[in-house]
């Protein structure tokens, strides 16, 4: 992540383009990476029609976290971006790349919860009335009771938007009072609990939806080429944190616990799809029809 500018302020800002070829080379090749890396993901929920096996909180705690990074980065590069003004346009580019990165990813990541919610299986919108032994001839029907399953994703996707709405306001606020992070208390005290919430939340991430995929044993809509691609990606992201100079175990904990969940995950996806392969068993299937008298919960 690049911030290639050196400003000062006197009694106005003072904007110095700083080319580094090397940070720049590294932040384009993530940014593409990103992109990449997400697209096997929104394509198998596109074709297959269908976001089958996804777990909401998951989503949840995922578009939570990539947006508190993005609008932490935004409130911590606010005086680069506002530099822009009296720079030329590749240096603008340039000095901008580590926020394109924070918003591709974010932008990546709600773009799989958007897929979530359009594709979710219509089957399992409503709770499935079973005949009675009365009436053995009469077809399973839908009753018109929202599934619990529909209802937490429904109260899932509120949550997200309300919190990016809390996150728009706040920010947008705080910048039209304090103008920016620089020796001003509050802004950066927002900038920090945003960026310890993206950590936390990354962190908790993987933990929902390895349960509901060991309990559903099937991979369902999720790409593991996906997961291929950002795996080892994550790998080198902690690594080279680690060689930094000046950096301790702080600033890579999180990210390398992210990195070893989404390899459960990853490896879980693999057995999974594999064993079904053997078994003749296809991943995009729903499971068994609940009755209005099973539960229908969603982990």
């Amino acid at each position: 992540m690049s911030t290639p500018l050196e400003t000062s302020t006197t009694d106005s800002q003072v904007c110095k383009p700083h080319h580094d070829s090397s940070s720049l080379y590294v932040s384009g090749f993530l940014c593409i990476g990103v992109v990449i890396s997400y697209l096997p993901q929104h394509y198998r929920i596109i074709s297959n029609k269908t976001s089958e096996g996804f777990s909401p909180w998951f989503l949840l705690l995922g578009v939570v976290s990539s947006t508190s990074s993005f609008f932490n980065i935004i409130l911590l590069q606010w005086n680069t971006i506002m530099c822009c003004h009296s720079l030329t346009t590749g240096a603008c580019l340039e000095s901008l790349m580590g926020v394109f990165q924070t918003a591709l990813q974010f932008a990546m990541f709600s773009l799989v919860f958007i897929l979530f919610l359009v594709y979710f299986p219509e089957g399992r919108k409503r709770i499935w009335q079973r005949p009675s032994a009365f009436s053995i001839c009469k077809p399973i029907k839908q009753s018109g009771t929202i599934s619990e399953e529909w209802r937490i994703s429904i109260i899932v996707a509120i949550l997200g938007l309300g919190h990016l709405t809390v996150s728009f306001i706040i920010s947008f606020v705080m910048l039209i009072i304090e103008g920016g992070p620089d020796h001003h208390r509050w802004t950066k005290l927002w900038a920090g609990f945003l960026g310890v919430l993206s950590m936390v939340m990354a962190a908790m991430q993987y933990f929902p939806q390895i349960y509901k995929t060991w309990k559903r044993k099937s991979i369902g809509a999720l790409s593991i080429p996906m997961m291929m691609l950002q795996t080892p990606g994550t790998g080198l992201f902690v690594y080279s944190l680690m060689v930094r100079p000046g950096t301790n175990w702080t600033a890579w904990i999180t990210y390398l616990v992210t990195g070893i969940l989404q390899s459960i995950l990853l490896s879980l996806c693999i057995v999974w799809h594999l064993r079904n392969k053997r078994l003749g068993i296809k991943n995009l299937e729903d499971p068994p029809m609940r009755s209005s008298n099973e539960s229908s919960r969603l982990i």
